[in-house]
């Protein structure tokens, strides 16, 4: 069985139900070194200052925030480790929503929600809920260190979590031009040779 990445209770009124999550998928990308073409070493990257045009050192360097062209707020280490929320082992459910309302493209990263021996039987009251009346729940999490936005929904072998993207964080889609409309007549007949997906 694959480790868990956070243990902790779903808590919503008195309820409290001991958890566990599991990484659902993992990106499978092919990652490439950069290397010398005459005689394939490795190349190391160098960090340069742009007004002095120079090399810099990596104990030269602050973090800063531009807040307009060119103009920065410099901020500490310290002073992040104080705004840094610190892991719960809470995820407080917010409140209900319907699942159908909830756009797919709020939909960030997924997990397995399994239950601990001892939450089983209010995980199942919880789950079957949630399935039977097509809804699912928006929590709050905390988790390595960054606060999440999480939508728990039942799927066909148990409840999954899904960090959510923040309205900020969605980007509009005006301007893009998706091409020509295809008529309702070619849609059905495309359609029809698609074989239908049972999730």
């Amino acid at each position: 069985m694959a480790n868990s990445i956070w243990k902790g209770h779903i808590a919503f009124g008195l309820v409290a139900i001991p958890v566990k999550l599991h990484a659902a998928a993992r990106s499978q990308a092919v990652s490439f070194n950069q290397l010398h073409q005459c005689d394939h070493s490795r190349v190391k990257q160098v960090l340069y200052c742009q007004a002095e045009d120079q090399p810099v050192s990596r104990n030269e360097l602050v973090k800063g925030y531009e807040y307009e062209k060119d103009r920065y707020v410099v901020v500490e280490d310290g002073e992040l480790a104080q705004i840094t929320p610190r892991s719960s082992r809470v995820m407080e459910v917010l409140e209900f929503v319907p699942e159908a309302e909830v756009d797919p493209v709020y939909l960030d990263a997924s997990y397995y929600v399994a239950p601990e021996r001892a939450g089983e039987k209010p995980y199942t009251l919880l789950y079957e809920a949630l399935r039977r009346t097509a809804q699912a729940a928006l929590a709050q999490l905390t988790m390595h260190n960054r606060e999440h936005l999480v939508l728990l929904r039942p799927r066909r072998f148990g409840l999954m979590l899904h960090t959510l993207f923040y309205r900020d964080e969605i980007r509009p889609a005006g301007g893009i031009a998706f091409g020509e409309v295809v008529s309702s007549a070619r849609v059905k007949r495309l359609l029809s040779l698609v074989p239908p997906v049972v999730i």
